[in-house]
């Protein structure tokens, strides 16, 4: 497809996004998207939730209720939206997505992003290793097929909740003072905060959707069409997770029991636990395998990072560590 620009489209043509909807505004990921995206003042947010949910919603944001089984409610909420970005458990019926993707071309919502929010999924054996990961590409596919954009956000997993959130993901439990090592704990990964990954979305839809003409050269949304954006808050390995650890507890190695586990072997007998019906078994499996010593897990590495085209800011390890401890402390990730 040749380069278009925005010099030669048809009068009243508009160059920026303005509004979005928003499923799962009330969720982990998707609060600071809202948060993100009221506060660049350029975009009118909605979040669509059901009728009956009683999730706390950040201000600035409009409310629409519907109703899952009723097509109809959907595209009426959809209505007059541009963009539609869809954050959901991981365990969400795979139905309800298609519900969304349908609602959004009878609507004539131009944009989808759909419910990436994690590790990179078009790593073909990282999809066959992880289960529910082939869910998304037939959601990725629809979207086209119905004539929509979508653009993916890769963040890999979430840094505080995923530290914070006990041995079964990044291996730290800060309660007993355990850390668990897989392999020798220096394998490289990328992982976002969720202030981050609110960060990227906001700066994304605030992107002119195509260049003025053929002599600029600035990030385009149209860039991104049908493609991931990979970012990264940081690349760490659990050495550098756990001495992040020590300087925010003010601990020593001395006061935690530390241990190291084959990764694939932990890979395998979780594995084998999920087939008994296991959750936190599947949580182990998707995490471990993150950690396998093929690079899957720091696609930074091999795809590249978009954190520049994006503006986006560098974090501070330690401040994230700290969050964290404090979500662990209240029990918030679990």
């Amino acid at each position: 497809m040749s380069q278009e620009y925005a010099s030669k489209q048809p009068q009243g043509f508009k160059n920026h996004v303005t509004k979005v909807a928003i499923v799962g505004a009330g969720g982990s990921v998707g609060r600071y998207l809202a948060e993100s995206l009221v506060k660049t003042g350029k975009h009118q947010v909605t979040a669509i939730t059901r009728a009956d949910s009683n999730n706390k919603l950040s201000s600035g944001l409009k409310v629409q209720k519907v109703n899952y089984d009723d097509t109809d409610s959907l595209v009426q909420a959809l209505q007059g939206q541009e963009v539609l970005i869809i954050t959901m458990g991981t365990t969400a019926p795979p139905e309800q997505h298609f519900k969304l993707v349908e609602a959004a071309a009878k609507a004539k919502v131009q944009w989808v992003i759909p419910n990436e929010w994690g590790y990179d999924t078009e790593n073909e054996q990282i999809v066959k290793d992880i289960p529910f990961s082939d869910r998304k590409l037939p959601v990725r596919q629809e979207i086209e097929k119905l004539g929509l954009s979508w653009i993916g956000i890769t963040c890999s997993f979430w840094y505080e909740f995923s530290l914070g959130g006990g041995s079964d993901r990044y291996g730290v439990d800060f309660e007993k003072r355990t850390m668990t090592f897989f392999d020798d704990g220096k394998t490289l990964i990328n992982t976002s905060t969720w202030p981050q990954c609110g960060n990227a979305a906001a700066s994304l839809l605030s992107l002119k959707v195509l260049p003025d003409d053929e002599n600029d050269k600035a990030p385009t949304l149209s860039q991104f069409r049908n493609k991931m954006v990979r970012i990264s808050s940081f690349t760490v390995n659990q050495k550098d997770m756990f001495d992040s650890v020590l300087r925010v507890t003010g601990t020593s190695v001395d006061d935690w029991k530390v241990s190291y586990e084959d990764s694939r072997a932990r890979y395998k007998a979780a594995a084998e636990e999920m087939q008994k019906g296991s959750f936190s078994a599947f949580v182990t499996v998707m995490y471990t395998r993150i950690f396998f010593q093929d690079g899957a897990g720091n696609f930074g590495a091999s795809k590249g990072l978009d954190n520049e085209a994006l503006g986006l800011p560098k974090e501070d390890l330690d401040e994230y560590t700290k969050a964290a401890v404090e979500y662990a402390k209240a029990g918030k990730l679990y």
